[in-house]
């Protein structure tokens, strides 16, 4: 039953720590300090899906995929295993995190030992499944499909089990149909089929015709691609400016058939195999690394930013987690907001004021904040407090930053001279910042001048207009007491009032920025853009959502980033198309949370406005053409329905300058997410390439109520690549849905 001798080990027969999940073992499962119980764990055969045993009646089969999992902690590093376990217990405890909202399983092993095993055993399935190729990953998917369509376990399958299968790879075919390709397989005549007329089946199933269009047109050599074939491939379809070496060592890569290899020839699986992989990919490989000049000041870059970092889920009753901080940095997120109250027992809390948010310690959040800053990206992490504490508690706040980020924590100008500058992205790799009012200028930190001016000082906009919301409406400026200690380790973003560009220009120090609600900065951004621009040239601006969000959702960050905002702050935890675009913008570069500004953004003679696009050096026209071609195994929306087929349409938008902005959609396709086939081709103008963001969405057409959205992706113009290429498919969630994906060209041109 597995065609080509796919197996689900793959590559780790026989490794002990494989053994030792597929035999499986007792586990403490800790869900309160009161809810400890013992159950049992083990990978099941197919090494994809874990098993363990509930005492719940309703759920007596409990499993879940490894697909699922997010990543396995060492330790006591969960809220709820810090919660429910003793210190002394560190090395027992180990937690599984789930990808989007499924809840953390908190364990506890019976030694250390034994701990170490299962987390060395699941990370090593887990990567090993990350690194099964797309096409390994696709045989894998539909071989499990073959095996739950095969009921009675004979290794045979009938007409009924094969249309059963059918539905499940989400293709409707009629009975006369099904009945045509079962009489093709079935060689034998024996009512079902087996061996190697599951392969044949598999070969129908599999084949793709576009791509054997392509194949054909460039195997020039006894039927099958030479090198020199696939180099003119290179040159002519994908646009890439590359040597012959380069085709060979695709084929050293990526042909699948020894005699091919040999003869340094590529196969049609070979070259299947090619455009599965990153080289065969929209994004362009070489931006998966940090490739910009990371030595320009801080204010260079767009940051990724995230807004109520704390909130789990919505602003009025949501819970507040540290997990939540764990997840946005995981994310590279490199801006993060703490909204801080006084607390029980003197210990400042984190939580949305005058809600019914629940609180998280202070203290709590700058350990995990610490623990995880920097382990997807290496760059500084801003840490925007809000500051709603008295005086006694901010000391403590000061205490804990002190004192638990040591040295990473940037508490007095670098070099011993005052800055005139931001330090770049480089030079404060693994170091925190922390945005926030400051009693005095900066160069008091170099001349000891321990006087301060007063200490009081305006309450910071973003907490002013959190209390209009909130039933204590005080007037605008209210002031607040501000601890020296709290004050001193604010050195360069140094939060203050925004009076107006000009102000701005001639009062403020480079290290004092200003957050501007999402209302007033397109505002700005419509109404001053060039302003707007200069003004971040040498300064920070912070926009964040308005308070009246009060489901979380999002506004959309392109307006503010073409003014040259860098950190445009959103809700992390609210799946949503803006999120989708923040994403984009930040997944090249190595997903660093760092993007350099285009040279136009940051130049002083510059005159960019985007609103009315004059000539300089912005405007480079291009005509982008996009041919949809084809989609690959899209999933079943309602799993529950048998019938429920998908019937897909596919979008691309463009975000950008106002002129850029623009979408366009095919046609939908009646009950195929198969390989449903569109062959549909768009042509945009674009007047900023450097500006314009591309999003793909793939949706479920209905005709009665809103499409559902199947899969999304985004990323920038400037890192898309000419020619075929396989589009990788996201859930509204942000995680990659494995075996699904678009087949699309793209060509990039100078416009005419």
């Amino acid at each position: 039953m597995e065609p080509n001798g796919t197996s689900g080990k793959h590559g780790l027969e026989g490794d002990p720590d494989l053994q030792f999940l597929l035999v499986g073992g007792e586990l403490v499962k800790i869900r309160s300090s009161r809810w400890k119980k013992i159950r049992f764990f083990k990978l099941q055969e197919d090494c994809k899906t874990f098993w363990h045993e509930s005492h719940n009646p309703f759920r007596r089969k409990q499993t879940f995929s490894i697909d699922d999992i997010d990543s396995v902690r060492q330790g006591r590093q969960s809220e709820g295993l810090n919660k429910h376990t003793n210190s002394g217990d560190e090395d027992q405890c180990f937690s599984i995190i789930f990808k989007g909202s499924k809840k953390n399983l908190d364990l506890m092993a019976a030694n250390r030992e034994v701990a170490k095993q299962w987390v060395s055993g699941l990370d090593k399935i887990i990567s090993n499944m990350l690194n099964l190729s797309r096409q390994q990953k696709s045989e894998h998917w539909i071989i499990n499909c073959m095996r739950k369509a095969d009921k009675n376990d004979d290794n045979k399958m009938t007409l009924k089990e094969l249309k059963h299968f059918l539905r499940q790879v989400n293709i409707e075919v009629d009975d006369t149909y099904a009945a045509d390709i079962f009489k093709k397989c079935d060689k034998s005549n024996s009512g079902s089929l087996e061996g190697s007329e599951i392969e044949h089946f598999y070969d129908l199933l599999t084949h793709r015709e576009e791509i054997d269009v392509i194949y054909g047109k460039y195997a020039q050599t006894e039927g099958q691609m030479s090198a020199r074939d696939l180099l003119n491939f290179l040159l002519n379809e994908q646009r890439e400016q590359v040597p012959m070496e380069d085709a060979l060592k695709l084929i050293d890569k990526y042909e699948v058939d020894e005699t091919a290899k040999q003869k340094k020839c590529m196969s049609k699986d070979g070259f299947l195999m090619y455009l599965h992989q990153a080289e065969g990919s929209v994004l362009n490989p070489a931006h998966k690394q940090v490739y910009q000049d990371m030595h320009q000041p801080l204010n260079h870059y767009y940051i990724s930013s995230s807004h109520n970092t704390y909130l789990m889920a919505d602003q009025l009753k949501g819970p507040s987690s540290t997990e939540a901080y764990i997840k946005a940095l995981m994310k590279s997120c490199r801006c993060v907001e703490l909204d801080c109250w006084d607390g029980a027992n003197g210990e400042p809390v984190i939580y949305h004021g005058y809600t019914l948010t629940s609180k998280v310690l202070f203290r709590d959040v700058i350990k995990a904040i610490n623990d995880y800053a920097f382990k997807t990206s290496d760059y500084p992490v801003i840490l925007s407090l809000e500051n709603h504490c008295t005086v006694d508690q901010q000391k403590l706040m000061a205490h804990y930053l002190v004192s638990i980020l040591g040295d990473a924590l940037v508490s007095k100008p670098l070099g011993n001279t005052m800055p005139t500058d931001f330090p770049s992205p480089e030079e404060l790799k693994g170091k925190f910042l922390i945005k926030g009012k400051r009693l005095n200028k900066l160069d008091a930190c170099l001349n000891n001048n321990s006087l301060l001016e007063e200490d009081t000082v305006s309450e910071e906009d973003e907490a002013a207009d959190c209390k209009e919301n909130g039933q204590k409406a005080k007037s605008k400026k209210s002031k607040i007491k501000l601890a020296k200690e709290l004050s001193d380790v604010v050195i360069y973003c140094k939060s203050v009032h925004f009076n107006g560009f000009e102000h701005a220009k001639e009062k403020q120090a480079f290290y004092e920025m200003s957050s501007f609600k999402e209302s007033k900065a397109f505002n700005l951004a419509e109404n001053s853009a060039t302003a707007y621009m200069h003004h971040n040239m040498d300064k920070l601006s912070r926009i964040y959502p308005a308070g009246s969000r009060t489901d979380s959702s999002n506004y959309n960050p392109v307006p503010t980033w073409n003014v040259g905002c860098q950190i445009v702050a959103l809700n992390f935890q609210t799946p949503s198309k803006e999120m989708h675009i923040n994403q984009g913008r930040f997944l090249p570069n190595g997903a660093s949370g760092y993007i350099l500004k285009p040279e136009f953004q940051r130049s002083l003679s510059s005159q960019f406005d985007p609103n009315t696009l004059s000539r300089g050096p912005w405007l480079k026209r291009k005509t982008f053409n996009v041919m949809v071609i084809s989609a690959q195994q899209l999933p079943k929306l309602n799993k529950d329905k048998q019938k429920s087929i998908v019937d897909p349409l596919v979008r691309v938008e463009i975000y950008g300058v106002p002129a850029d902005n623009a979408s366009k959609e095919t046609h939908y396709i009646d009950n195929n997410g198969f390989n449903p086939m569109w062959n549909e081709r768009f042509v945009f103008d674009i007047h900023v390439p450097e500006l314009a963001m591309v999003r793909f969405v793939v949706e479920d057409y209905d005709s009665t109520s809103q499409n559902d959205l199947i899969g999304q992706y985004c990323l920038p113009l400037t890192s898309v690549q000419n020619g075929y290429r396989h589009v990788p498919l996201l859930t509204k969630r942000g995680d990659v849905i494995s075996s699904a994906g678009l087949f699309m060209h793209f060509m990039l041109t100078d416009a005419q």
